[in-house]
Parts: structure tokens; C-alpha cells; sequence
């Protein structure tokens, strides 16, 4: 049975999703941020880089969300998540996959960090500025006119993006972008999405 280490308000969010998504069973431990939003010590007992999420299955631990979601899908979901393998869109929809959280997950976590914690420099803040604008008009450009990113297919690459989006959200960043709030609206609706927010607590405080 897979174990998932789950800290609230974390990534690990996606990982009961998915779970919740399939009707796996799964054994989930739970972990709480300290009064300074930290993960506790303890979760460097499971995995040197001590964040969440992380699933042990048998002798295998993985971190990382997007090798997890991988993983589960192939190992248990029959890949249906995903395109055929060696597809062109297989490949599209690992760039999706990667991109929610590197390229597009960067400027909404700096400017949101920056806000809670008085504002970027003005120097990086004409950096990022840009750079969110575009994130986030090429996200709206992909679900315009599409229930989800890869078209009318819920995808693994929909699990990954709702996370950076939701923080974009909370923090005003989508006034201006429609087409990405009610996409948002869309994931939160399906059923696995509110079990797993009554399991493991919601995205964000």
C-alpha cells in the first residue's frame, strides 16, 4: 500500500488527488507547519530534503510531485491520465507536467512571498512582472476555449497546475484572466478534488 506523507498546505494535495481520482487505498501520515509555515524535523526522517509530498511503496521513496503523479499513474492507473506513450502528445503533456511547476510556478511564488513579506526590489520586480504576465496569459491561452489543458481530457498536467494557480488566485493575480479562474472553477468541481481537501485539508490557509 502506497504511504503518502502529506503537510498541510503543501503540494502533497495532488498526490491524495490523484489517489482520490483512482479509489486507491492509501495509508496517509499526516504533518503540520510550525508557527513560521515550516515543515517539521521529522519529515527529514522520511526524505533528506524534508518537504512534502513523498510516498514510500514498498522499498521505493519518491519526492518530487510530478515523478509521484508519474509514477502512480503508470505503477497503478494504467497510464490513463496521460497521452500514449512516445506520442506526440505524451510529450506536450510532460511539458505541461514540468512547466506548472518550474517556469510558471516562479513568478507566483516570488511575488506572492514578496507581498507577505513587505515587496520585492524594484529591480526584481520589473523582472518578474513580465514574466507573470506572460505565465499567465499562455495558461488562459490553453484553456480559452478548452475544458482542460490537454483539451477534453483531465489529465496528470491538470493535477500539477491547479497548485500555482490557486496561490495566483488567493493573491489577486488573476483579475485579468478569466479563462484561468474558471478553469480553476472546473478542477475544484470534480468529486476526487473535494475529497481529497476533506482528507487533507485545503491548498492554501
Amino acid at each position: 500500500m502506497i504511504v503518502v506523507h502529506h503537510l498541510n498546505f503543501s503540494r502533497s494535495h495532488r498526490v491524495i488527488w490523484l489517489l482520490e481520482e483512482f479509489g486507491l487505498d492509501y495509508r496517509l501520515v499526516r504533518y503540520e507547519r510550525d508557527a513560521q509555515f515550516k515543515a517539521p524535523p521529522s519529515l527529514m526522517k522520511v526524505h533528506p530534503l524534508g518537504k512534502a509530498p513523498v510516498i514510500q511503496d514498498g522499498d521505493l521513496t519518491l519526492a518530487e510531485s510530478s515523478v509521484i503523479l508519474t509514477y502512480i499513474n503508470e505503477r497503478y492507473g494504467d497510464g490513463r491520465l496521460s497521452p500514449a506513450r512516445g506520442s506526440n502528445s505524451y510529450f506536450l503533456h510532460d511539458e505541461w507536467l514540468q512547466y506548472a511547476e518550474s517556469t510558471a510556478a516562479l513568478p507566483i511564488m516570488m511575488l506572492r512571498i514578496g507581498a507577505i513579506n513587505g515587496g520585492l526590489s524594484e529591480r526584481l520586480e520589473q523582472f518578474i512582472e513580465p514574466t507573470l504576465t506572460k505565465t499567465l496569459d499562455y495558461i488562459a491561452g490553453a484553456v480559452r476555449d478548452q475544458d482542460y489543458l490537454m483539451g477534453r481530457e483531465f489529465t496528470l498536467a491538470d493535477i500539477q497546475m491547479a497548485y500555482p494557480i490557486e496561490i495566483a488566485g488567493h493573491a489577486g493575480m488573476l483579475a485579468e484572466h478569466q479563462p484561468i479562474a474558471d478553469y480553476l472553477s472546473r478542477l475544484k468541481a470534480r468529486s476526487a478534488f473535494a475529497r481529497a481537501v476533506d482528507i487533507g485539508g485545503p491548498m492554501l490557509p
